[in-house]
């Protein structure tokens, strides 16, 4: 069974997930620090997948992609509309600038299936958090990325610029849910959790 490495850091605690694949090891996001911490643990990266672009998941991505030379694979291309740097930055006092990169596989608009490390993953685009949140399911090891969509116990913020709750939660209903009750899901923010157990116990659905 698949099981990510994960690191966790960044002022609002972002997890990056590693993957280790047969056809190569993938990082889902890239928060702050994380690829000082891949140096640590001589970890390798193949690809770098984003489920979304705000500021906190994103801010090492250059450097990863410059340090492993590894292609990143985004639902969008790169835009500081989507990385609210500036909104999270008013809004906490705090000065953030994401160094720019350049998304090598844009995902709107292709097939629901990617090929990433010689493994398909479905695509799940679920906006409300960000318009450009994408989930990313892997059928044979029963895994979800699911970026900050959907948490234990929560879903991702809907306050944001261009947020919808309602969006997110038609969203959730309609991909998330229909997807084995025992596949794992891993997230942006905090532990891991399974469909079964958020669609049975999360109070926001």
């Amino acid at each position: 069974m698949l099981e990510p490495e994960t690191y966790t850091g960044g002022i609002v605690e972002t997890n990056g997930h590693v993957l280790r694949l047969p056809g190569g090891t993938l990082l889902v996001d890239a928060p702050e620090g994380v690829a000082a911490w891949l140096r640590a643990q001589n970890i390798r990266v193949d690809a770098l997948l984003l489920t979304h672009q705000h500021f906190d998941h994103v801010l090492d991505a250059a450097l990863v992609k410059s340090e492993h030379g590894c292609p990143i694979y985004a639902w969008s291309p790169f835009s500081r509309a989507l990385t609210l740097e500036k909104f999270f930055g008013a809004a906490t006092g705090s000065s953030f600038s994401v160094p720019e990169y350049t998304v090598d596989h844009v995902l709107e608009g292709s097939a629901n299936q990617v090929s990433i490390a010689g493994v398909e993953w479905q695509l799940f685009h679920v906006p409300g958090h960000s318009a450009d949140s994408v989930c990313f399911w892997q059928n044979d090891q029963q895994i979800l990325m699911s970026g900050d969509v959907i948490f234990y116990g929560s879903l991702g913020r809907c306050d944001f610029p261009g947020g919808s709750f309602k969006q997110l939660v038609a969203g959730i209903e309609e991909k998330l849910w229909p997807l084995p009750e025992i596949t794992r899901v891993y997230p942006g923010h905090g532990p891991g959790t399974t469909i079964g157990r958020e669609k049975r116990e999360n109070p926001f659905m």
